[in-house]
């Protein structure tokens, strides 16, 4: 069976899509940052669930050390934070830490995992609030500088890491009811995470580095 490496699976999309690919037969190993929500997934058939703050690099060194070289197919960056609604030194670090540096850094230890599988993918969950061309009201800057910059980071990944076969994908999961999305949402973690996933298996080496939407509409950079 497939193996699918989900980080930040404890609510929300992540959640969703552990327990989407579990009951579809693949060998899901789901990360977290809490003991409960740790022992939570760990019930799930077909879950391992692992102990992961992507801010903590030990806690990189010993998740890598857990799962050493087994051959991971697919690998969904999931993990992220919205951050401070306005420009603040602190927050706005910590935003980009978690949601570009920590996903990047983590993708580049993943590298042989990946690259020793039979699907050989990557993807992150980015936003279509990273669109420069498709901001058309301002806010947010924290944010917004935060996707765009992962978008740069990981179309550069699907540049660098072409020659192991591996494809990137940028996946925008749409306006979900989430605890970031709140409750004027447009849509739900189910449907989000079943149009994700159609993007993702339609990813290839032909199309590595695009950014979409999960309804599979192209956005713009």
């Amino acid at each position: 069976m497939p193996t699918v490496l989900i980080t930040g699976a404890s609510r929300g999309i992540g959640r969703e899509m552990a327990e989407q690919y579990a009951n579809d037969g693949w060998d899901v190993i789901a990360t977290a940052r809490s003991q409960g929500d740790i022992s939570e997934l760990g019930g799930i058939d077909n879950v391992r669930a692992h102990r992961l703050d992507v801010l903590d690099p030990n806690e990189i060194d010993r998740f890598m050390g857990e799962i050493g070289d087994e051959a991971v197919d697919v690998f969904i960056n999931n993990a992220g934070i919205y951050g401070p609604r306005e420009p603040e030194r602190e927050g706005w670090l910590e935003l980009m830490e978690v949601n570009v540096i920590a996903p990047t850094l983590l993708a580049q230890r993943l590298r042989p995992n990946v690259a020793g599988s039979d699907q050989k993918k990557m993807v992150v969950l980015t936003s279509k609030m990273g669109s420069i061309a498709d901001n058309s009201s301002g806010g947010s800057i924290p944010y917004r500088s935060s996707k765009a910059a992962v978008n740069a980071a990981w179309k550069s990944l699907a540049h660098d890491f072409r020659d192991d076969g591996i494809a990137i994908g940028m996946l925008h999961p749409g306006w979900v009811e989430t605890d970031m999305g709140g409750p004027n949402a447009l849509i739900d973690t189910k449907t989000s995470v079943e149009g994700l996933r159609q993007r993702i298996e339609e990813t290839g080496l032909d199309n590595s580095g695009r950014f979409v939407a999960y309804d599979g509409q192209d956005i713009p950079w």
